[in-house]
């Protein structure tokens, strides 16, 4: 997996991600730091004990309770402004609709099974019963300082685990309160408040220490947050960074194209790892492609702009500069020492290249993405490969396109974990309401991105699972079937012991 660019002026990590590091930069915690730790794993322990006793029913309520606590339109209103206001990072317009994504996890939570049995398998005669995973630390980035812990919230309590929370240190206020809101909704229930719990001491140290001491870790981040989170020696559900890309072939149709690369690239700024990042389009439709992408709202920026671009975007040693990422096109314009129309959405830059020594197809973090031309669908796939190269293996790309051929080479082709077709990538890969990824707000990025699984994190990996098994009727091929033209019976003789 190639990690993220770092950004200048901060630990990329300590910018995008949850507080912590790798491993060799672990510091001991203070002795205040301490004995908050040991109180919350203390209340989470009581509190799980509590909850493990719960039937189907009563778990079902408590998530419909804690996601209305917050996915409400005014308090989840408040929270955004909140979090915006104490980041500095993304827009309040399109980040209010990430309350409708606690929806879409709420609805996935409702319609599993979670306590006693779960599967059954009459054909295998297995019979699948759920248990909870225990206490859960949950690494909250910057970027979702609400809709993280909601999530996490929904699916902890739906497989009766605790979660503790660590904040993002520039947005703890907003994740303590969104956390502190679902308490008293537990509470209104006669629950324990504490299956929730906000850690307040919050730096890199205590991200690890709570790692270390709980029984599974979900994490968002890239490669050093990953990897202090599996040497954590607890279980870990990390995820990887994103370079989204998509490919547009000639039978797009060029209006929805456009239209969704809008909404991807948009939405909170671009401060997503799956906010769209390179377009490869297809000769033919390039021009028209790019002309509707202007009716949508890009700027496409002069050859001295996007130079310009460049030099606010990342410093000398490539690293991508903090006070460019996730800010809107014209503060990015700004920065750059220019300026656009009030009205453009995101900024469109001419590709100068693929590689590591071309800044453009690397991950932008920002309302910029860079559009590529191809000819023939094999250069296309080679573009694709050769962008993730340069990083965001495992997570996502996506194509424009009615020819299942093209769709199917992609799929055989791309080392990511989620393909989305005919639609806006960060409006989809975790889920939405009109396919079906499970919802979720953290992306597995598999072996390709450092991670354990390539899937989205849902219910299951909140849960263990006991398998039942009882006896069926024998299952075992002929050595024929099973070896095929490799089979050779003499090879199966019995063999005569010669005794001297």
């Amino acid at each position: 997996m190639n990690p993220r660019p770092a950004v200048r002026g901060k630990p990329k990590e300590d910018l995008k991600m949850a507080a912590t590091e790798a491993p060799e930069t672990r510091r001991p915690i203070t002795p205040e730091q301490q004995q908050e730790l040991d109180e919350a794993f203390e209340r989470a322990r009581k509190a799980l004990a509590i909850i493990e006793t719960y039937d189907q029913a009563r778990v079902d309520r408590l998530c419909q309770s804690v996601a209305w606590a917050v996915a409400n339109k005014q308090t989840f209103t408040r929270l955004v402004d909140m979090g915006i206001a104490e980041s500095g990072l993304g827009d309040p317009v399109s980040r209010m609709s990430k309350r409708m994504k606690i929806r879409g996890v709420l609805r996935d939570a409702l319609r599993q099974k979670s306590v006693g049995i779960i599967e059954e398998i009459p054909e295998k005669g297995i019979v699948k019963y759920g248990k909870p995973a225990g206490i859960v630390a949950c690494i909250v980035p910057t970027t979702n300082p609400d809709l993280t812990p909601a999530g996490n919230a929904i699916y902890g309590i739906k497989a009766r685990d605790v979660v503790i929370f660590s904040p993002h240190p520039r947005s703890k206020k907003t994740s303590f309160e969104t956390v502190r809101l679902m308490r008293e909704a537990l509470e209104r229930e006669g629950a324990p408040a504490d299956i929730l719990q906000c850690l307040t001491r919050v730096n890199i140290p205590m991200s690890q220490a709570l790692m270390a001491r709980a029984d599974l870790i979900v994490a968002t981040g890239g490669q050093p947050m990953v990897r202090a989170a599996y040497s954590s020696g607890t279980p870990a559900y990390g995820v990887g960074s994103g370079n989204s890309t998509m490919i547009i072939d000639e039978t797009a149709n060029i209006e929805e194209a456009a239209r969704n690369t809008r909404l991807s690239k948009t939405s909170d700024f671009g401060s997503g790892c799956s906010a769209d990042g390179n377009l490869i389009i297809e000769a033919s439709i390039f021009d028209k492609l790019l002309a509707q992408l202007q009716e949508e709202g890009g700027y496409l920026a002069s050859p001295e702009q996007k130079e310009q671009l460049r030099k606010a975007m990342w410093d000398e040693e490539r690293h991508r500069t903090v006070e460019t990422v996730a800010i809107a096109p014209q503060r990015l314009a700004k920065a750059a020492g220019f300026e656009i129309p009030a009205d453009r959405k995101f900024i469109i830059v001419h590709g100068d290249g693929i590689g590591k020594e071309h800044h453009y197809s690397g991950e932008k973090l920002t309302t910029l993405l860079a559009v590529y031309k191809y000819q023939g669908f094999d250069q296309a796939l080679s573009m694709m490969r050769a962008v993730y190269e340069v990083g965001g293996k495992g997570h996502s790309c996506g194509i424009y396109s009615f020819n299942q051929e093209h769709i199917h080479q992609l799929a055989m082709a791309a080392p990511v974990s989620r393909i989305m077709v005919r639609q806006p990538q960060s409006k989809a890969n975790a889920g939405a309401f009109n396919n079906g990824m499970p919802m979720t707000s953290s992306l597995g990025c598999g072996t390709w991105g450092g991670n354990v699984i390539s899937e989205n994190v849902h219910l299951k990996h909140y849960l263990n699972t006991t398998w039942v098994s009882v006896p069926i009727k024998e299952d075992k091929p002929s050595d024929e079937e099973l070896f095929g033209e490799f089979y050779d019976p003499a090879l199966e003789a019995e063999v005569e012991t010669i005794t001297t």
